[in-house]
């Protein structure tokens, strides 16, 4: 076993020692205490069961030869429908019959007394080992047919802010708290700052609007068997799960607030409690959470714990929508058609100039994933984008009254805006010289709707379906575009 094995801190995993010698039992809980956060011993059979419906053991090392009951004899921990703890059985008169009964009763290893610490440490290691590469592919397995990159697409100065707020975050151990509009990549953020962060567990993401209020403090926590009606047999949560690693909190708004109490401690103690047990577990677990939400009005309007808010918020990455970044749109449009075009075995489409045109002026209030789902469509259907559109709505969407009153990644200055009758309700919309840049649009268009709300950039920026933070930006490059010229 290597130096690395011998120190490495297994603090989430929890020991159970059964010896109806004191010596020994002392002897082994000092020495694995310095390993794990949970060691606890047992004269009996009898003592040991009862401390193991309370709490949940990784590992149980007992003594054949015990008063009462022997090892072998206690079939509750070897039953298939429980078991949930890798055993190693002691012995200081075994015999070959009695190796095999002890294999055969499911142990992981088998050790004669007398031995040193160093021949049980081996063993313990060898044990821990298999049961922390059994949580990582458990991981795995949920993680599975991921074909999201890690590496996030787009040159635009958004994304750029982005990319380096993420590298400068993703070493800390703090918790960050990922904000965009749905569609926005926040789980491809949340795997950039694990990937960067180079923890060695595992990511490990789950949305906490998909798991069900009664099931998901089992589902984070774990369980002992018996916790509740249908536990059979224990679990491990997710938190065991991503031990060492990181765990993604998507949609952490949808949390039911008698949830949020208990996540708020488990961040503040790094331990969980496992649903049924008594005693709770270290565990070493960076918290990545994702909303689509304004958590700061949640809090304000009682939905949201606001202790757990600026518990989550210490490190904030605010993800810009697709409609901010247009100019990153080629490099996106391109990504995926080499991408969906493989996976789905047909020939790439070249786009034209058209063709990207159209997908810049659309405003993709689905943002990253609904241009990956119109990609695929098309590809699937043989189509370009301009077609596609042309065939879906009569016309392109650069030229559809709806999509232009709505554009929030396109406008120009406002004295030259040109009221016309674009809807059959008669509402005046605008339209811009054909010769104004893209700038030019999106600026007219932002001023437009801010003097509609009579200098309210809050309402304004609720209408945009931007961040109020975006429009400040917005008029503050204006105003340095203009002190420039001047």
């Amino acid at each position: 076993m290597s130096d690395l094995e011998l120190n490495a801190p297994w603090t989430a995993v929890s020991v159970l020692v059964v010896d109806d010698e004191p010596g020994m039992r002392a002897i082994l809980k000092k020495a694995l205490s310095k390993k794990f956060a949970q060691v606890d011993t047992a004269g009996s059979i009898e003592e040991a069961e009862e401390i193991r419906k309370r709490c949940h053991f990784d590992l149980l090392i007992v003594d054949i030869n015990l008063p009462g009951r022997s090892g072998i004899d206690w079939h509750e921990a070897f039953d298939p429908t429980t078991r949930r703890s890798d055993v190693i059985f002691m012995t200081g008169y075994a015999d070959l019959e009695m190796a095999i009964q002890a294999l055969r009763a499911g142990a992981s290893d088998f050790i004669l007394k007398p031995f040193n610490l160093e021949q049980m440490m081996q063993s313990v290691s060898r044990c821990i080992e298999r049961r922390l590469v059994e949580r990582q592919n458990f991981a795995l397995q949920r993680d599975v047919e991921r074909s999201y990159p890690v590496d996030i697409i787009g040159d635009a100065e958004s994304t750029q802010r982005m990319k380096k707020m993420i590298a400068q975050v993703a070493p800390s151990v703090a918790a960050v708290l990922v904000e965009g509009e749905s569609g926005t990549g926040k789980e491809l953020v949340a795997r950039a700052l694990h990937q960067l962060s180079k923890r060695t567990g595992p990511f490990v993401p789950l949305n906490c609007g998909a798991i069900a209020p009664d099931l998901l403090e089992s589902e984070l926590f774990g369980h002992v068997s018996g916790a509740f009606t249908g536990a059979k047999k224990g679990r491990d949560g997710l938190f065991r799960v991503a031990n060492n690693g990181t765990l993604f909190l998507d949609e952490i708004g949808e949390m039911p607030l008698s949830m949020q109490s208990s996540l708020l401690r488990a961040l503040e103690q790094k331990a969980i409690r496992p649903v049924g047990a008594e005693r709770e577990v270290q565990v070493d677990v960076r918290i990545v959470a994702a909303t689509n939400r304004n958590l700061k009005k949640e809090v304000e309007e009682g939905r949201f714990r606001q202790d757990l808010y600026y518990r989550l918020n210490v490190l904030t990455i605010e993800l810009p929508a697709l409609r901010e970044r247009v100019e990153d749109i080629p490099a996106l449009a391109h990504h995926f058609t080499q991408q969906l075009s493989k996976d789905l075995g047909m020939k790439p489409i070249n786009w034209t100039h058209e063709d990207i045109l159209a997908m810049q002026a659309y405003q993709w209030p689905g943002n990253i994933r609904e241009l990956r789902n119109m990609m695929e469509r098309c590809i699937l259907l043989g189509k370009s984008p301009a077609e596609y559109w042309q065939e879906l709505n009569g016309d392109g969407p650069a030229l559809s009254a709806e999509n232009t009153s709505n554009q929030t990644s396109a406008s120009g200055n406002g004295d030259d805006k040109r009221p016309c009758q674009c809807h059959e309700d008669g509402q005046d919309q605008y339209c811009y010289p054909t010769d104004w840049t893209l700038k030019d649009v999106e600026k007219a268009h932002i001023m437009q709707v801010v003097d509609s709300h009579e200098g309210n950039k809050s309402a304004a920026a609720r209408q945009l379906g931007v961040a109020r933070k975006t429009l400040e930006r917005k008029y503050k490059e204006w105003a340095e575009e203009s002190a420039s010229c001047e």
